[in-house]
């Protein structure tokens, strides 16, 4: 099959790296002003194994692909979008983003079943142009079961590279599963500036971090999904102690944090549903001054 990876970051270039030496034929689309930098193939260092691996390069999505994998931040998605001139010539359309929101953006235009939510759990970084680590000793790779006829194969690829698979029928459990889990987490850790373990074994950031899942499944309960909160907070010690998230990467880095993407739904169902999440808001605000005194900096 042929696939595109719109977002050749950690986790768009470790997908990319497994396709391509699963035998896919691969291809990453780059910002044009990057192209002709940019390798040839991409090098991963990974639990799964260390290698190098050939790709195309593009600056567009302009020809026929089976399957666009969509790994951009949620802050850069707008601008990605315009790189897809050929939506028709697309199979599976598979955004791999944080969050909840773009699932509609994305259906509103590109249609209801082209589009396949994914979510995936991993601690993946790119230390530079086509340059991809992953960190942590898992990749769990979810996917609505909308794809399962199209993307069977590929599944079963990625599988036996090493990623653990599944496909689900309920997209919005899905969806929450992930941000249940995830919007505490990076909020935590960005807020405080520490690792998971440090995190983890600090009685007061740990309380915030469990309040914080409390909320967002409150919050998803509202919604019309329900959710232990007990199983994601059973996580946070099964984290590797170094494990940072990207949210923190990115304010330390300078870059604009996906608050929106992440913390934004939760905000904004609350407010819908008449729930207070005093936890939550509270760390966005503490990363929002953080960020803005980095981006002075």
């Amino acid at each position: 099959m042929r696939h595109a990876i719109l977002g050749t970051g950690g986790v768009g270039g470790l997908m990319g790296a497994a396709l391509a030496k699963s035998g896919e034929a691969v291809t990453v689309v780059v910002r044009p002003e990057a192209l002709k930098d940019y390798p040839a193939e991409l090098s991963l260092e990974s639990p799964f194994g260390s290698f190098s691996v050939p790709v195309e390069r593009a600056a567009a999505v302009t020809q026929p692909f089976d399957v666009l994998w969509i790994a951009v931040k949620a802050t850069h998605l707008d601008a990605a979008l315009r790189g897809i001139a050929n939506a028709e010539q697309l199979g599976a359309i598979v955004p791999l983003l944080n969050g909840i929101d773009h699932v509609a953006i994305l259906r509103s235009r590109f249609g209801h079943d082209r589009v396949v939510p994914g979510t995936i759990g991993v601690e993946s970084e790119r230390t530079a142009p086509g340059k991809i680590i992953h960190r942590s000793p898992s990749a769990r790779l979810t996917l609505s079961s909308i794809g399962e006829s199209r993307l069977a194969p590929t599944i079963e690829k990625l599988r036996q590279f090493g990623f653990n698979c599944q496909f689900s029928a309920d997209e919005m459990k899905m969806l929450w599963n992930k941000l249940a889990i995830l919007a505490p987490c990076a909020l935590a850790t960005t807020a405080s500036g520490m690792t998971m373990g440090e995190v983890s074994s600090n009685p007061v950031w740990r309380m915030r971090m469990e309040t914080g899942v409390y909320e967002a499944c409150a919050v998803a309960a509202a919604s019309g999904t329900q959710l232990d909160p007990a199983t994601f907070i059973r996580l946070f010690d099964m984290f590797p102690p170094g494990a940072r998230s990207s949210m923190q990467k990115d304010v330390a880095a300078g870059n604009p944090p996906e608050l929106d993407g992440i913390a934004g739904p939760i905000l904004r169902l609350a407010q819908e549903h008449g729930l207070d999440v005093p936890v939550t808001r509270e760390l966005v605000e503490m990363i929002r001054g953080k960020s803005r005194v980095a981006s002075r900096g």
